[in-house]
């Protein structure tokens, strides 16, 4: 069941969702595949500590020779199975992002669950893979929207990628990240998305600083600090899409 992840705009938080998102799902001993498709800005990589890898994505895409199974990492520490981008220029010189969809459509029988790091705004580079697609998820950060400006965000940020879902029939949740404003607003501000909007939050994720410290050792804060208030955040909005995507009941 592959889930796109995406953003309107750069620092939302995408790739760390991402990250954390394949991490509650190989904890819970699903087969998950993490798969770079920020062609020209992969960082996925660093939040697994897979910067020098021998095949990457981008191996692939330049090479049709190339096994996808060879660009493949398990990361012990999680259990998630990463597909790194490459970020080296002459790399990403020359790719084709058409296959992109093809590799996609080919994980999703081995791999139950696969996220696709999807690039920032709309997302030209990836628009085939959302024809294998189930699913897609938002990333929004409401701090840098203050309460006054929050239709311009919505109607920037979250009607235009929602239209993109809609179109290939996905099923569509908006995580907010980085939250530091009081729950009155933020109340306020789910109320607004899930009313107004009609898409579900599933996901409030806290300002975290033990975030940025997960990132460079390469370790998603859910398997790095897994009592920390944004992977407790993580590991319930994981809780949702797992009911969503297998049917099961969350526990009360």
């Amino acid at each position: 069941m592959p889930v796109i992840i995406v953003t309107g705009r750069g620092g939302a938080g995408k790739t760390t969702t991402t990250a954390n998102l394949s991490v509650y799902f190989g904890q819970k001993d699903y087969r998950t595949l993490a798969i770079d498709g920020d062609l020209f800005l992969p960082n996925l990589g660093f939040h697994f500590a897979l910067e020098n890898v021998s095949y990457t994505l981008h191996s692939i895409l330049k090479n049709p020779d190339v096994d996808p199974e060879w660009a493949i990492y398990k990361h012990e520490k999680t259990a998630v199975n990463v597909m790194p981008g490459s970020t080296r220029l002459q790399d990403v010189v020359g790719i084709s992002p058409k296959r992109l969809r093809e590799i996609v459509e080919l994980m999703k029988y081995k791999f139950p669950v696969l996220f696709l790091d999807s690039p920032t705004g709309i997302p030209f580079d990836t628009l085939p893979t959302f024809e294998v697609a189930d699913y897609q998820i938002i990333v929004v950060e409401v701090e840098r929207s203050p309460i006054h400006s929050f239709e311009a965000m919505v109607e920037n940020e979250i009607n235009k990628l929602r239209m993109i879902g809609e179109e290939y029939g996905l099923k569509i949740g908006v995580v907010l990240n980085k939250v530091m404003e009081s729950g009155d607003i933020i109340e306020h501000i789910v109320e607004e998305i899930e009313q107004n909007v009609g898409l579900p939050v599933i996901g409030i994720i806290p300002f975290d600083e033990n975030v940025p410290e997960s990132i460079n050792v390469g370790i998603p804060i859910l398997g790095y600090k897994p009592k920390s208030d944004a992977a407790l955040a993580f590991y319930e909005t994981g809780e949702i899409l797992e009911e969503w995507i297998f049917k099961k009941i969350k526990k009360v």
